[in-house]
């Protein structure tokens, strides 16, 4: 619905803004340019990253506005995903024509089977 009613060519932090603000009014919880602690090897090092969108907690969303997407896109989600231990994300390019073709789910596949979202 964002990408339909502004169209691509627009920062990604505009994105952002509305996506989150469209998703907080179907009840949602959403939280922008949250930090997440980064774990190595169990132990969480000071240093930690900022994610586009985290929602309710366990969905993490990174927004991209570029007119195709890079193989390096779908990784760096993956690899923000086994960092954060969270369980799946969404990669939402809203630089695509059409959105259809800038949505990509992925799933941590690190996670072990108790800890995946039932």
């Amino acid at each position: 619905m964002v990408h339909t009613k502004v169209g691509p060519g627009l920062l990604e932090s505009v994105y952002e803004a509305i996506l989150a603000k469209e998703i907080t009014r179907r009840g949602l919880v959403v939280e922008r340019q949250k930090s997440l602690p980064i774990f190595w090897e169990g132990e969480p090092l000071v240093e930690e990253f900022r994610v586009d969108l985290l929602v309710n907690g366990t969905v993490l969303v990174e927004l991209k506005s570029t007119e195709t997407m890079h193989p390096v896109h779908p990784k760096q989600l993956l690899t923000y995903l086994r960092l954060s231990g969270l369980p799946v994300g969404l990669l939402l390019n809203f630089g695509q024509a059409r959105m259809r073709e800038g949505i990509k789910r992925i799933a941590n596949d690190t996670l072990r089977d108790e800890d995946r979202l039932r």
